[in-house]
């Protein structure tokens, strides 16, 4: 199965000063989904019945006509690695809470939904293409989405200081592009049950969201 993982240990921060950011309605309300939708797997799970081959993403069945699979999968987490769901929930927390601040409630759940979904997208595309384990193995997790916020925290607050793991300082700029690069060279690599094609969807898609470039006369000024 595959499931998405974060590398623990992006640290808030502005300028030179950093704190803890506050819980926003919105990211509460989603890590309270994402939390109870798990503790429903779990349970599932002790009755034998694994809910990811019905909610989480496999291209093959929603080209069968599952398509809800497409929005779901985001609220599935492994249960049998909780640092699946509480890395994700923390990386939804530290970044989302700032977009949320930013944007508004309901813009940032869009655009939240939007990545996960788009995301969701790249990894039917990539089962269809390939075939193959691709193309029957559930993706669940978050990280879509969460990625996209990375993608527009470093792009709306370019120069804002994170500490990746909890020790490096950089722009959020250039670890956005340290991300991305990762995740690229990730996907030439071998399996590891993480589904970088589905991170870097969620930034491709995020980004095209910011830019506007879905308006060929806005997409064709940003080429």
């Amino acid at each position: 199965m595959n499931y998405y993982r974060q590398s623990p240990g992006h640290r808030y921060g502005s300028g030179i000063q950093f704190g803890v950011p506050p819980v926003t309605p919105m990211v509460k309300a989603l890590i309270v989904a994402n939390v109870a939708v798990w503790a429903v797997q779990w349970v599932a799970r002790l009755q034998g019945i694994d809910l990811a081959s019905y909610l989480g993403l496999v291209p093959l069945r929603v080209v069968q006509g599952w398509v809800w699979q497409l929005g779901t999968y985001l609220f599935l987490h492994s249960t049998q690695n909780v640092w699946h769901l509480i890395i994700n929930m923390l990386m939804l927390w530290m970044f989302g809470g700032e977009m949320e601040r930013y944007w508004g409630g309901r813009a940032f759940l869009r655009y939240y939904l939007v990545c996960g979904i788009g995301a969701g997208a790249f990894i039917l595309a990539g089962g269809v293409l390939f075939g193959g384990l691709a193309a029957v193995v559930p993706t669940i997790g978050a990280s879509g989405a969460i990625y996209g916020l990375l993608l527009a925290y470093g792009v709306v607050f370019a120069n804002r200081i994170i500490y990746v793991l909890l020790v490096f300082p950089m722009r959020a700029r250039t670890a956005v592009w340290i991300f991305a690069a990762i995740e690229f060279l990730g996907t030439l690599g071998v399996t590891t049950g993480v589904s970088h094609v589905a991170h870097l969807g969620g930034m491709a898609v995020g980004y095209l969201y910011l830019k506007r470039a879905w308006r060929v006369g806005d997409f064709w000024r940003e080429l």
